[in-house]
């Protein structure tokens, strides 16, 4: 059986939240996190899997840059 990690219980957490509740209620610590938890996940095993990494770290990019520029401006 593969050891978990903390680090594999916090992915797995942060990307709960975002399935039930979506990327909007993450702050931008959380998003920071969950991008770098997501991005050292090797998930090239798994075509499937991968594809849907790609994708969830645009979301994720796209929800910080989003917040950071609101801070920019207030």
């Amino acid at each position: 059986m593969p050891h978990i990690t903390e680090d594999d219980r916090k992915r797995v957490e942060l990307l709960e939240v975002v399935s039930k509740k979506g990327l909007k209620v993450l702050d931008l610590d959380d998003l920071k996190q969950l991008l770098t938890l997501v991005e050292t996940k090797d998930y090239t095993h798994n075509k499937k899997a991968q594809k849907s990494k790609v994708k969830l770290i645009a979301k994720i990019n796209a929800a910080i840059y989003d917040i950071e520029e609101r801070k920019k401006f207030n």
